[in-house]
């Protein structure tokens, strides 16, 4: 055996999973430094469309004339949107670039969240959240791609820093816009409004790293031939829904995202109904979503550092279970122990967005396996808010709908252990490198 085969087989998952795909033609110096702070921000605008108008949407409501039906389909909007616009991220990264996309994307979301407030009635707002929400979702599928191609040796460390960043959009919004509403002494459209500016930024960041992306991908064209160029622009990928770790991703991804709607939606109102207060059920909310902060940049280091992802996983969701287990039996005894152990819980999203990056060998098969597992994985878990709200409503009371919460854990933590061994969707499929 020769020693490069040698190095092959015994190097980690994650290096095996990380074939380096980096232009032929040298980037310009500055490309690597700015696009981490592009990458930065463009995660920093993922939430902000979504939690800022969850702090103002009764406001919203009675200023728009929201009726029950309406306002109830905006709340489901971002998981459909999601779903729907991430499965067009393969074809539009292979006809223009994942960089140019996101780009795009993020245009959309600063258009989305500029038209909005200006809306008159609930069809104009909807139409310009749904414009936000659609670059929200290519950006979602795609950043894990550039994540691929720019850093491959840095899969765990550079999807950890945009999940942190993630993370600290969606609780910046929720907790800051109705006070700095308040301060700049507006009402509900000035709330929403302000969000634009964060978006605007990362677009004109984003506007020469797309420049600079579309001439280097030229010259490395003009390098290597036209034929051979066209070759790599139009590769597909594997056929992912041929993969078991695809459908395992794909399903691990939808009952995380369940658990975590179920979670923003729902975890202040049991613990009102336990005797807490609103004030401190909303502060106790924003302690599991700050948990994810700190979490969502370690956890990516360490999964990328380990052949098999299973045991965080598992980890992750007994952490969940326990937190379940607390509010069924002793819900304001224990209030800020279940809310710190319910967000370590929800910090399986970047554990599975980790993952999407080291299984699968190539930027191609990332961006196949990205769209495939988000938009699977969103259409999954529409349904579970509105199941656990019915089963309250029914029951009259929290003992049922958290006997189901803790339930999905144990499907959720068998699909981690499936999505996390050490192995590749190309590999699945039959592809050779």
């Amino acid at each position: 055996m020769s020693d490069e085969e040698t190095k092959t087989r015994t190097r980690p998952a994650a290096d095996r999973a990380t074939v380096p795909a980096p232009p032929a033609t040298a980037q310009p110096a500055w490309l690597g430094p700015v696009l981490i702070v592009g990458i930065v921000l463009a995660a920093l605008n993922l939430r902000p469309a979504i939690t800022s108008l969850g702090a103002l949407f009764e406001e919203t409501r009675t200023g728009l004339g929201m009726s029950g039906t309406v306002a109830g389909l905006i709340t489901s909007v971002p998981a459909l949107c999601f779903a729907v616009f991430g499965v067009t991220a393969p074809r539009l990264s292979r006809r223009f670039g994942p960089v140019a996309v996101v780009c795009a994307g993020m245009a959309a979301v600063a258009a989305g969240l500029l038209i909005r407030p200006f809306a008159d009635g609930a069809a104009g707002f909807l139409a310009a959240s749904a414009l936000s929400l659609a670059g929200i979702a290519l950006t979602n599928v795609l950043l894990p791609v550039i994540v691929k191609r720019y850093f491959p040796d840095r899969v765990g460390t550079m999807t950890g820093l945009y999940s942190m960043a993630l993370a600290a959009g969606t609780s910046l919004a929720a907790a800051a816009t109705v006070p700095l509403t308040d301060a700049l002494g507006g009402g509900w459209r000035t709330g929403l409004l302000m969000w634009a500016a964060l978006a605007l930024v990362a677009v004109l960041l984003w506007l020469p790293i797309a420049r600079a992306a579309r001439r280097t991908d030229r010259a490395q064209a003009a390098a290597v031939g036209s034929g051979a160029g066209a070759a790599v622009r139009t590769d597909a990928g594997p056929r992912v829904a041929r993969s078991r770790t695809a459908w395992a991703l794909a399903c691990y991804f939808g009952l995380q995202a369940t658990g975590a709607y179920i979670t923003m939606g729902w975890l202040p109102q049991i613990f009102r109904d336990a005797g807490v207060s609103a004030s401190t059920a909303g502060v106790l909310l924003a302690v599991t979503m700050v948990m994810g902060v700190p979490l969502a940049f370690v956890i990516p280091s360490l999964a990328g550092r380990m052949r098999n992802q299973g045991a965080i996983a598992v980890t992750l969701g007994v952490f969940g279970l326990t937190g379940y287990l607390g509010l069924y039996f002793a819900p304001a005894a224990g209030a800020w122990a279940w809310a710190v152990l319910l967000g370590v819980s929800n910090c399986a999203f970047p554990l599975v967005i980790t993952m999407i990056g080291l299984r699968a060998k190539s930027p191609a098969g990332v961006v196949r396996l990205s769209a495939f597992a988000q938009s699977t994985g969103y259409l999954i878990s529409i349904p579970g808010p509105l199941v656990i709200g019915t089963l309250y409503q029914h029951s009259g009371g929290w003992d049922l709908p958290l006997a189901l919460m803790a339930g999905l854990l144990v499907p959720q933590i068998a699909l981690g252990v499936l999505a996390g061994r050490d192995r590749t969707i190309e590999d699945e499929c039959g592809m050779r490198d």
